[in-house]
């Protein structure tokens, strides 16, 4: 997935993406598309776009279809399968629990030339991805030191592991640790989308099952794309009261509140289909 889809303007394609990690995976079996464009038409996408995302998606080798008669339906591939495994591990542990931080920074030095821009692009969306930011350009580091292993990976990966250098130190004395972080990260950006979460989610109460699958989609498709926004520092690099902590708990408590309302709802459309 690329990050530039997962934080910006709702699209078919991310809906989809939502719909399908959060009813479609845990199932197991096929769905129709008659039922997957009538749930993303409550969220305003066109019939036109909705078969248009499931194509793409299938070209990208996430979703297989099989005729049925005269009607089609989608099962998840094993690579689909798996990425939206590994993006759901994430998706729900994030913001969970912050570990003990040692004091300890991973640094790391690699540079591309301008001249290269895909590959400057590609390196800044994985290492952001990976939860680092750069306070000055070529230097990118992260407060996790048991990162390195996935930063050689990208590097390798991209092929600038002979250029790319590593270090894992505590701050020195010349400068201001706090300077650097917010040179790296835009903090009081992040907050603000923090807040705005906190503001949709917190008096949102779905009565019925429609409204359930509704919020429940909602509020998982705008909390997937914090794992590619917050590197989840430590608390002690963070302003004082930070909304991060207050949005992972409304979250986690609406994702449990709303769960089986919601599921049951999806249980009651594609059985309606089945039926048809």
């Amino acid at each position: 997935m690329s990050r530039r889809r997962e934080v910006s303007h709702t699209s078919a394609r991310s809906l989809l993406t939502t719909l399908l990690g959060e009813f479609v995976l845990p199932r197991g079996r096929p769905v129709w598309t008659s039922t997957l464009v009538d749930v993303l038409a409550v969220f305003g996408v066109e019939e036109k776009s909705a078969r248009q995302a499931l194509a793409r998606t299938a070209a990208e080798g996430w979703l297989v279809s099989e005729r049925v008669g005269r009607r089609v339906r989608w099962s998840l591939t094993a690579p689909g399968r798996r990425l939206l495994t590994e993006g759901a591990a994430r998706i729900y542990g994030f913001g969970r629990d912050r570990n003990a931080w040692d004091g300890r920074w991973l640094m790391l030095l690699v540079s591309v030339p301008e001249t290269k821009r895909d590959l400057r692009h590609s390196l800044r969306t994985r290492l952001t991805w990976a939860g680092f930011g750069s306070p000055t350009p070529g230097v990118w580091i992260s407060a996790d030191a048991g990162r390195q292993d996935e930063a050689a990976s990208i590097v390798r990966e991209l092929g600038l592991d002979r250029e790319a250098m590593s270090f894992v130190a505590s701050y020195g004395q010349i400068g201001d640790q706090d300077a650097m972080v917010s040179r790296a990260w835009d903090l009081t950006a992040l907050e603000e989308r923090y807040e705005g979460f906190i503001d949709e989610f917190t008096g949102l109460q779905p009565a019925t099952g429609d409204e359930a699958l509704h919020a429940q989609t909602r509020l998982v498709h705008e909390w997937r794309r914090f794992p590619f926004l917050d590197p989840q520092l430590p608390v002690s690099l963070l302003p004082a009261n930070w909304s991060g902590v207050q949005a992972a708990e409304l979250f986690h408590r609406k994702h449990v509140e709303w769960r089986v309302l919601a599921q049951e709802h999806w249980d009651l459309l594609t059985t309606e289909e089945e039926a048809a």
